[in-house]
């Protein structure tokens, strides 16, 4: 069952075609991936989703209520965490948290009790009292994120959620959001970290240029990626010497990637034994054989055509 339908959503501004015509559902207890370069219509996309920004034209239907027309019927029904934080720096954890109950109009025990609870859920709770500008990044983030869910919603749209903070920090939000989804969230999730939505994701989206171009589950995509078949060996000897001689005998393609490592690939399924027989009869001993799978980063670059390496670079920059 969807629990959000999009059609045809459109956002211009002028002349400029911010997202154009962008199409997609997501099933209710499943965690969505959006994603995309800077500029691509990520937040764009969220801030109409969720009412921050309105549409040139499309629908948006949450849980059956119109969100272009209504949306305040729907705010109950979703959290959200931007990509920068929202939250008042002078005030503690706890009080940030009941404030944010308090605009969904919770009751004062209420909130009180649920934020003590989200403060010890998300290992806060030692830091309940202290002033949210004393916080470190992965703390910021995951209050803020406890602050997006402080009123159970059945979606939460998340921005960027472990962009600039620690691996450590990056790990607990990981865990938390599969924690959330498993306790019944449905999630909404734009990310540069491509290997984090592989591993969060069900299903995911690719937006560049305003314009939605491939949409599918991760492991299929990942599956309809794979082209050739890839071997990388490692071994003590150099082998560049060989490496004509290595395709040719073979029949493969063959990539030096340094004096000791070597790829080979093909569009046949490759056997082991050949080439260990290979490296054996020219004094080549293999330490290390290893089968070599796409990953989510590999469907991304085919898809878009824009490299990893270039959108951690525009984040690390700021650009929005």
């Amino acid at each position: 069952m969807n629990i959000l339908e999009v059609r045809n959503l459109t956002k211009k501004y002028g002349d400029f075609m911010a997202v154009e015509e962008v199409n997609f559902s997501i099933e209710q207890g499943e965690i969505f991936g959006f994603l995309g370069p800077n500029g691509a219509g990520k937040t764009t996309t969220i801030n109409m989703l969720t009412g921050l920004a309105r549409s040139t034209s499309g629908s948006i239907m949450l849980a059956g209520v119109d969100c272009v027309k209504n949306i305040k019927s729907a705010q109950h029904m979703i959290g959200i965490v931007p990509d920068e934080s929202n939250l008042y720096e002078e005030m503690d954890g706890f009080d940030n948290l009941t404030f944010c109950a308090a605009l969904y109009g919770m009751e004062k025990s209420k909130r009180e009790k649920r934020a003590k609870e989200l403060l010890e859920q998300f290992g806060l709770a030692n830091t309940g009292k202290k002033p949210f500008k004393a916080y470190s990044k992965g703390m910021k983030r995951k209050l803020t994120i406890a602050a997006g869910i402080i009123h159970d919603p059945m979606m939460l749209f998340l921005d960027e959620p472990s962009t600039g903070i620690d691996v450590e920090s990056a790990r607990q939000i990981r865990k938390l959001i599969l924690d959330l989804n498993a306790n019944g969230t449905t999630i909404f999730l734009t990310t540069h970290q491509i290997a984090d939505a592989e591993k969060l994701c069900h299903r995911v989206g690719f937006i560049v240029n305003g314009r939605l171009v491939k949409i599918g589950i991760v492991e299929r995509l990942i599956s309809e990626s794979q082209m050739e078949n890839i071997i990388q060996f490692k071994v003590e000897n150099d082998v560049l010497s060989l490496k004509e001689e290595l395709a040719k005998q073979l029949a493969v393609g063959v990539d030096v990637i340094d004096s000791n490592t070597v790829k080979i690939h093909s569009t046949e399924p490759v056997q082991l034994m050949p080439f260990i027989q290979f490296f054996a009869e020219n004094n080549v001993p293999v330490y290390e054989a290893k089968i070599i799978r796409p990953s989510l980063e590999d469907v991304f670059v085919k898809v878009t055509g824009i490299g990893i390496e270039k959108m951690r670079k525009e984040k690390e920059g700021g650009n929005k």
